[in-house]
């Protein structure tokens, strides 16, 4: 069993930036998939970007202005997020997979965090 907990969500202007943060439980971290996803009322829950045990894959519409990067150390994953939009906010949850398949898709995840939420003022 993985449990998930973000934070480092909040309100910021457009152009600004945060940082969240995903901690997970558990001693097998290193070898857990993390990703982030972002869902907006009435829309459906997005990907925005993954990593592996090396690498990193994003979106499209966050490619350049989001990073995302893991500290096996601390059991967290980061997803600094720059040159924020208004078309951000969202609520943004992290994940936990085991698998390196399907790696854009929520129903790879089996673990998944609360959410924060994000909220980007024009």
């Amino acid at each position: 069993q993985v449990q998930l907990v973000e934070s480092g969500g909040g309100l910021v202007q457009a152009g600004g930036s945060l940082r969240l943060s995903c901690v997970a439980s558990g001693r097998t971290f290193s070898n857990l998939r993390i990703g982030w996803f972002r869902q907006s009322p009435g829309k459906e829950r997005e990907f925005v970007a993954t990593i592996s045990s090396t690498s990193g894959f994003y979106a499209e519409s966050v490619k350049g202005r989001f990073a995302i990067s893991r500290d096996n150390d601390k059991n967290t994953v980061y997803l600094q997020m720059n040159s924020l939009q208004p078309k951000d906010t969202a609520v943004y949850y992290c994940a936990a997979s085991r698998s390196s398949y399907d790696v854009t898709q929520a129903k790879t995840y089996t673990y998944w965090g609360q959410g924060t939420q994000v909220t980007v003022s024009s």
